[in-house]
């Protein structure tokens, strides 16, 4: 039997070694259009910006390593550039050489990857504007960058790599500015929770550009101009183009395969295509999201590689596992803070017309009393009808990858609020509290699901008729800044104060965080005081201003 593989790093790679292991007898042959096989992509940003000094650390095997452990033939710098599915062979050229060749398969594997989106933009091209994709990027954006470290950097996109990109240039002594053409940084945030982020950016001095787009660059004596769609220019030493990516299917196409309503590969459960003996995996193929039912790609190494082991245990023994799709766990290092979604995030359930719920939760990542408890602000989103967890967002320090893992482990398995506060986690003081704020979050959506705790969203305060705003915080916490128009009456002298609540309308209750003003709530609506309480308090209010 023979394997051929097109495109290694995370999915092909693992395909390779996980065939080995079943076959020792095989032949394996990958093909590489890169000079490396297997890396750590992930890691690329942070060599960059001399956070990960040693360049070899970046590499997981080199081509020899991966053929002396498992005695594949492995041919980097050679493009894969066509498939003929009648005869099952590929034709390859060695971008060294120039050599042409075929090479015969029995059964075919694509992984060729995603790459990035580059507009025919004015001056695209100009020396200094570059893409990351892969280390020969990487090295020629750290050489740029070396050369301009106290110069002027323009990152274009704020995603996940942009942001990681803008992180590491300000690490080198650049002045940054990031451009995103949306409303908001990290796409896969509600951008309640990207509020956070957005004003953690700032406070790091790094000039945040929303709501505007690029329409050029300008060459300059020294440097260039970044040419903004609302007339203004930025100027730069070093521009890193982030505006995203898509999948890699320029192979597929040649050959006939079909492709999907999201311009991925089409594959079915067993990660095969529309071809029986060509298998596709990672980031070029697109797959039905569990949640919402719609098909899109996924571009992380996690799915990457578990579809890479799938793929080849279907390959060898016929189609026996099913894939059963992504929910796109991610986290990424923002600085200080540390940002992690899992699931789908509310206005993507709005753009699918899947109902659902939301609650914004605070907390210490670990007991109160034990040093160094930072905040994390922990969003829920959740079926009316029966507590189902779509969704999960992040935004905190330490222990924010431990609870994104909790939560990504109840939606990956269909789970519902109830396993959200059953949850049994590891208890000590320096790690948690004895209520995780995972149960915490769980509580809080729970009563709105149960409605014993109907909220108002920071966005909706002006849209409840005849209301009456209470800041139920101490008088104290009210001076230092608080919502226009309310009064201040603490919530440990509301049942000595009722009489002022009657006759108001509804009362809409907050406070900093939100456990106050459900307290709150629960005293007026038990004395028959209609209340809302505003879901995730001042601090979610504050950082949307």
């Amino acid at each position: 039997m023979k394997y051929v593989i097109v495109g290694a790093v995370a999915g092909g790679a693992s395909a390779a070694a996980r065939l080995r292991r079943l076959n020792e007898h095989a032949e394996i042959v990958i093909f590489e259009k890169g000079a490396y096989i297997s890396y750590a992509n992930c890691g690329l940003p942070y060599y960059i910006g001399n956070v990960i000094a040693d360049r070899n650390k970046l590499f997981v095997q080199t081509a020899a390593a991966f053929n002396a452990r498992f005695n594949v033939d492995v041919r980097v710098q050679t493009e894969v550039t066509a498939i003929n599915t009648e005869l099952k062979t590929i034709e390859a050229r060695n971008l060294q050489t120039g050599e042409v060749y075929t090479e015969s398969y029995d059964k075919l594997l694509l992984s060729p990857g995603a790459e990035p989106i580059k507009p025919p933009l004015p001056g695209i091209n100009l020396e200094g504007i570059f893409t990351l994709r892969n280390v020969t990027d990487t090295d020629y954006i750290k050489a740029w960058a070396d050369k301009h470290k106290t110069g002027k950097a323009v990152v274009v996109g704020a995603g996940f790599i942009g942001l990681e990109m803008a992180e590491n240039l300000h690490h080198l002594g650049m002045d940054v500015s990031v451009i995103e053409m949306g409303k908001q940084v990290m796409a896969p945030l509600d951008i309640e929770m990207a509020a956070h982020v957005q004003n953690h950016i700032k406070s790091k001095g790094v000039h945040l550009y929303l709501n505007n787009g690029v329409k050029g660059f300008e060459k300059q004596e020294k440097g260039m101009h970044v040419m903004l769609q609302d007339g203004s220019h930025l100027e730069a030493d070093i521009v890193i183009l982030s505006i995203g990516v898509k999948p890699d299917t320029k192979l597929a196409t040649l050959a006939g395969l079909n492709l999907g309503p999201a311009k991925g590969i089409w594959v079915n459960h067993f990660l095969q295509t529309s071809n029986q003996d060509i298998y596709a995996v990672g980031d070029a193929i697109e797959f039905t999201n569990p949640i919402t039912g719609n098909s899109m790609p996924t571009y992380l190494a996690g799915p990457a590689n578990k579809q890479g082991r799938m793929a080849a245990n279907n390959m060898v023994f016929g189609n026996k596992e099913s894939y059963k799709g992504s929910i796109n766990t991610a986290i990424v290092k923002v600085f200080d803070i540390t940002v992690a979604t899992a699931g789908m995030a509310s206005k993507h359930l709005q753009a699918s017309n899947i109902p659902h719920l939301v609650s914004t939760t605070h907390s210490g990542s670990h007991a109160g009393y034990y040093p160094g408890a930072q905040q994390m602000s922990i969003q829920l989103v959740f079926s009316p009808e029966n507590g189902r967890v779509l969704g999960a967002q992040i935004v905190g320090y330490e222990g924010t990858d431990k609870r994104i893992e909790m939560l990504s482990a109840i939606i990956k398995n269909d789970g519902n609020l109830g396993h959200v506060t059953a949850l049994e986690h590891a208890y000590a003081p320096p790690f948690s509290s004895a209520k995780d704020p995972v149960n915490m979050a769980g509580f809080v959506a729970e009563n709105m699901l149960l409605k014993r705790m109907p909220v108002v969203y920071w966005n909706g305060l002006n849209q409840v008729e005849n209301s009456f705003l209470v800041d139920v915080r101490t008088s104290t916490e009210f001076a230092e800044g608080h919502i226009p128009g309310a009064v201040n009456i603490p919530v440990d002298d509301i049942r000595q104060r009722l009489d002022e609540f009657k006759d108001k309308g509804t009362v809409i209750a907050y406070c900093a965080l939100g456990q106050r003003g459900y307290l709150a709530q629960q005293i007026l609506v038990q004395n028959n005081i209609p209340t809302l309480n505003l879901s995730g308090g001042y601090r979610t209010w504050s950082a949307m201003q």
